[in-house]
């Protein structure tokens, strides 16, 4: 008698399917749809809140777990939010201390105002390298390196 060893076995549908549930929102972005959001350490209510988030705060999406997502900001910072706290409204957030905004798609454009560190604006479309942004009293476009993401 030949003996074999003992393994478990896993149908291939089955582990596909919960590795596509886990990566589904994985490296997408996704922006917080009101003040007051809760960045936590860990997927529950419990967990120690990390920061305040604010109304359209952009988001890298790394996983999910149950409600929650598992999330990064432009700084690196990771946590977890609830999902249903997040939409793919896309939003940047300007990442340098001060950049120029212009009323179109290159530097030949004239400035039209300025964006400041941490100052987040809604993402309306992006040709090339440049971003159109807008906020509510300012719509204009910045090179993409200096917003995030």
């Amino acid at each position: 008698m030949t003996l074999r060893p003992l393994t478990k076995t896993i149908p291939l549908g089955l582990l596909a399917s919960a590795f596509a549930l886990t990566t589904a929102f994985a490296g997408e972005y996704m922006s917080v749809i009101k003040d007051g959001v809760n960045l936590r350490s860990g997927p529950d209510a419990k967990s120690e809140i990390l920061f305040e988030l604010p109304a359209g705060y952009p988001l890298e999406v790394l996983g999910k777990e149950g409600q929650w997502l598992k999330v990064s900001d432009y700084e690196g910072d990771k946590g977890y939010i609830t999902a249903s706290l997040v939409s793919t409204t896309p939003s940047v957030i300007v990442k340098v201390k001060e950049c120029k905004i212009r009323s179109g798609p290159s530097t030949n454009d004239p400035v039209v105002g300025s964006g400041v560190k941490d100052v987040i604006f809604k993402k309306e479309e992006q040709k090339g390298e440049w971003v159109k942004i807008s906020h509510p009293d300012l719509t204009g476009w910045v090179h993409k390196d200096l917003v995030w993401p």
